[in-house]
């Protein structure tokens, strides 16, 4: 999704004028965006504190700023900037994270984001963006560009089947259809069940739903995803992040207030470093059991 990002903010920079700010990355990669926008490209170091209030202060005075890192440098490093310098003041800084949840895989824990969108949502007047494709990526790129307020962008690769053709993009999709037990998943995590359940038969097969946008008081659920689960009576909620502040959280809040929890409703999420070990991305998946065959074997025998 780093190529998508780096074409839609080319793209963008035709239309509107903006600062780009990299702490230090995108080596073959951002050279397009470089070359479209010229000084208004500024390559901040290895300063991530310091790159998020320049942004803030050319936000102040009228020039929108988006900022670019691997995901924990983007948003936990500066932090307090973010909160202070940013969020306090409602100003117009969009931050970009690349490798969500345990993307950077052998990197370890350091350059994992497994809580950034639950830490991002505790801010003033943020939002968070989780594009689930990498199609996903330019409108979510235009949504956030006509919004004054700040906003968190998590990038990941693209899980998408080859062939496979998604609906226009929404803040919910439906992805397959299915008459089984819904799932709700977050992120490039969604793409991994898509053919899982293309083989199964429709009569059982879950209902996959994508969630790409947060706080859900601004994203809510869709009257035909609330008709799922009360059909099916099941919903189960996927993401790679931590539980607390995440979407299964924000979700079961949203439906205990409606009073619509269903009778079955399964969290599956990130539960940090089980084993002490590091490995790949799908390794880390495996453990924690929110990979779709480990989803799959225990939501169809519930």
């Amino acid at each position: 999704m780093r190529n998508a990002v780096c074409q839609a903010l080319v793209a963008l920079s035709h239309r509107r004028r903006f600062a780009f700010l990299t702490g230090d990355l995108g080596f073959m990669a951002l050279e397009p965006l470089r070359d479209a926008m010229g000084e208004l490209f500024i390559n901040a170091g290895v300063a991530e504190q310091n790159m998020v209030s320049v942004a803030a202060g050319m936000a102040s005075e009228g020039l929108p700023a988006w900022i670019y890192s691997i995901a924990p440098f983007a948003y936990a490093r500066p932090f307090e900037q973010i909160r202070n310098d940013v969020c306090s003041h409602r100003l117009n800084v969009k931050i970009v994270g690349n490798g969500g949840g345990y993307a950077y895989g052998s990197m370890g824990a350091t350059h994992h984001a497994l809580e950034d969108y639950g830490a991002m949502l505790c801010l003033p007047h943020m939002r968070a963006y989780v594009p689930a494709f990498g199609p996903d990526v330019a409108p979510i790129v235009d949504k956030m560009a006509d919004s004054p307020l700040p906003g968190y962008l998590r990038l990941g690769r693209c899980e998408k089947p080859a062939g496979f053709d998604l609906p226009p993009y929404a803040g919910w999709r439906k992805i397959v259809s299915g008459s089984g037990p819904v799932i709700a998943a977050i992120g490039p995590i969604a793409g991994g069940f898509i053919g899982k359940l293309a083989a199964m038969d429709g009569k059982m097969r879950p209902a996959l739903w994508a969630v790409t946008e947060l706080p859900l008081e601004h994203n809510s659920p869709p009257a035909a995803f609330l008709a799922d689960v009360k059909k099916s009576g099941a919903l189960h909620v996927v993401e790679e992040h931590v539980a607390h502040g995440g979407l299964g959280e924000a979700l079961s809040r949203v439906l205990a207030l409606a009073g619509g929890i269903p009778p079955r409703f399964g969290h599956f999420h990130a539960k940090g470093y089980l084993s002490g070990r590091l490995g790949s991305q799908q390794f880390h998946r495996k453990e924690c059991g929110i990979d779709a065959d480990a989803v799959l074997g225990v939501i169809m025998q519930a």
